[in-house]
């Protein structure tokens, strides 16, 4: 993922001469449970050029998969996933999607926060079995290296 975002970050600012930061954040990536956490996510990404204002609605948004999500429109460049490919073929359960969107549309700070601190997106026994199974800690470590506790300084 590091080649890409820099290759694309230097053809970006060559082509268009543009200085100074080019990403905002560093790269996260964040384990997910299935089903509605992935529709979540979904949505949330779903629902990103509404929260930069560039379209009101999501569907407004011509390369955004929610138009083939919630709507069931065809497009051979994307890639399904299983879960979303359930939307496609009954309106009823794209109607639900659209109405789930809408809400999440209006609480949008809800998963911006939750997914700056997360590592693992589920519920509680999800999250517990992936510790288990990947002998992960809780949480996110800081950045860089860890200080010295004061016991090490004393003793050199």
């Amino acid at each position: 993922m590091i080649s890409i975002n820099l290759s694309y970050a230097q053809h970006y600012k060559k082509k268009y001469k543009y200085t100074g930061h080019f990403w905002q954040d560093r790269y996260k990536s964040i384990i997910i449970s299935k089903d509605e956490y992935l529709l979540a996510c979904g949505s949330y990404v779903e629902l990103n050029p509404v929260r930069a204002g560039m379209v009101k609605a999501p569907k407004d948004y011509p390369w955004s998969s929610y138009g083939i999500n919630a709507y069931g429109k065809k497009d051979d460049l994307i890639d399904r996933h299983i879960i979303f490919d359930k939307l496609s073929t009954d309106e009823s359960v794209r109607k639900e999607y659209r109405s789930f969107v809408q809400k999440m549309q209006r609480q949008p700070e809800s998963m911006r926060g939750e997914m700056d601190h997360r590592t693992i997106y589920g519920g509680s026994a999800f999250i517990q079995d992936v510790h288990k199974q990947y002998k992960l800690d809780a949480g996110i470590k800081k950045r860089g290296r860890p200080r010295k506790e004061k016991s090490d300084v004393e003793n050199k």
